[in-house]
């Protein structure tokens, strides 16, 4: 299912963002940081991964630019 190397590639850049978070834990995203206290490191990686590919699937379907900062509205 889905293209294996994109999939890698997602892989191996979560896998080095989580590893520089081990080192810099004062400059990463507060979410990746609840998530590996929750969670074992290579669980961690693959959910961000996954995060990560929904949110470039979204941004293509769209035709939107990315924005870091967006806070998407919940549905009521």
């Amino acid at each position: 299912m889905g293209d294996k190397y994109l999939r890698k590639l997602l892989i191996v850049g979560m896998t080095s963002l989580v590893r520089r978070a081990k080192y810099n834990p004062g400059k990463i995203d507060p979410r990746l940081a609840d998530l590996l206290t929750r969670k074992p490191t290579r669980v961690a990686t693959v959910a961000m991964a996954n995060k990560t590919a929904r949110i470039i699937w979204a941004i293509m379907v769209r035709g939107e630019i990315y924005r870091g900062g967006h806070q998407p509205a919940l549905a009521a």
